[in-house]
């Protein structure tokens, strides 16, 4: 039995950091953990612009605690009226290294998003050309389709045919949560990626009714049957370049979780590398943890891999019930109370 591996640093390649008070109680776990990370557009406004962003990126810097070393990559929020020259500008000066598809209300801070792709043919056409990423919450928004089945429409309605219309687009499926999803993008790959959550891998819908309702297992995409859950973690562990690490961590107090029409989210900063481990070992494949976490989304946004190490070693810890926001109700973590059979050395 394993019970240490070393690891180039990871990356984390879909996380929400949020602003404010929160973005100040998050970050720290964030940047203790990760190298890198993509960062989600949406916020109260959402980043549309590359000023957006690159206000948004100096927020973030001066957050961090002392001493800490991350870089934050920012996203372009796309909407029905994008200028496509201020996001070609925006990613030729580096303010952006991706641009986010969000289906107008797919899901939280979503419905400035897009109403339909179409309209953002001159922003797809900049994304093919230079070779940025489309990053997608890959779900249909049509009330009258099943909520467990928005993510297979997607493929089918909408990316299917976006890929046909432009050839030289590359894009990431974030947090898949489908076999569809899975054989989708093997199907497409390279062109075709997907991130993949740590909450994903380890729970099914059932753990959104154990013993009752339970808000802080809610987020979007949606938890599916078990079915899909044993495909994402065939496809986490497999070594495929196509599949890599993104947390998808999204706060939220816990007075908007807790209430009759609760915010979707899952935060799993404080533990998102052990909770990763963890699923390896099970699986007996932490030899190819390294290539998920660290590895295969470098190679996807062209980036170098971080020449940093960080161990992980087999040992019992507890994650705390509640993690503290300054001014507010604090954020419940994922498993919290439950211990975490690693931790980073």
């Amino acid at each position: 039995m394993t019970d240490r591996i070393t690891i180039r640093r990871p990356d984390d390649w879909h996380v929400h950091l949020r602003d404010g008070a929160m973005l100040a109680a998050v970050l720290p776990a964030t940047a203790a953990q990760f190298a890198r990370a993509i960062v989600m557009p949406n916020l109260v406004p959402p980043v549309r612009s590359a000023a957006d962003a690159r206000s948004y990126r100096d927020r973030i810097l001066a957050a961090l605690p002392q001493g800490a070393d991350f870089t934050p990559l920012m996203v372009c929020y796309l909407t029905d009226e994008t200028d496509a020259s201020d996001l070609a500008a925006g990613i030729a000066d580096g303010s952006f290294v991706a641009a986010k598809l969000y289906p107008s209300g797919a899901t939280t801070n979503s419905h400035a998003g897009v109403t339909d792709v179409r309209r953002i043919d001159g922003a797809l056409a900049v994304l093919a050309k230079t070779g940025a990423p489309l990053l997608v919450h890959g779900e249909v928004t049509d009330h009258a389709i099943d909520v467990f089945d928005r993510e297979a429409v997607f493929l089918d309605r909408v990316l299917a045919p976006l890929l046909a219309r432009h050839h030289g687009l590359r894009v990431v499926m974030e947090h898949a949560t489908t076999r569809e999803a899975v054989a989708f993008v093997r199907a497409h790959a390279p062109r075709v990626a997907a991130t993949i959550t740590a909450h994903h891998l380890i729970i099914n819908r059932n753990a959104l009714f154990q013993g009752g309702l339970r808000p802080h297992h809610y987020c979007l995409p949606v938890a599916k049957r078990e079915v899909h859950r044993l495909a994402l973690r065939e496809a986490a562990i497999s070594g495929e370049a196509a599949f890599f690490l993104g947390t998808d961590s999204a706060p939220h107090p816990v007075s908007d979780k807790e209430m009759d029409c609760g915010c979707a989210g899952i935060f799993t900063a404080l533990a998102a590398m052990e909770l990763y481990t963890e699923v390896f070992a099970e699986e007996g494949r932490l030899d190819r943890l390294e290539s998920f976490a660290s590895l295969n989304g470098p190679a996807f946004y062209r980036l170098p891999p971080n020449e940093a190490r960080v161990t992980l070693e087999r040992r019992q810890w507890t994650l705390p019930k509640l993690h503290k926001v300054a001014g507010g109700s604090g954020v419940v973590p994922f498993r919290a109370g439950d211990e975490v059979g690693w931790a980073l050395a």
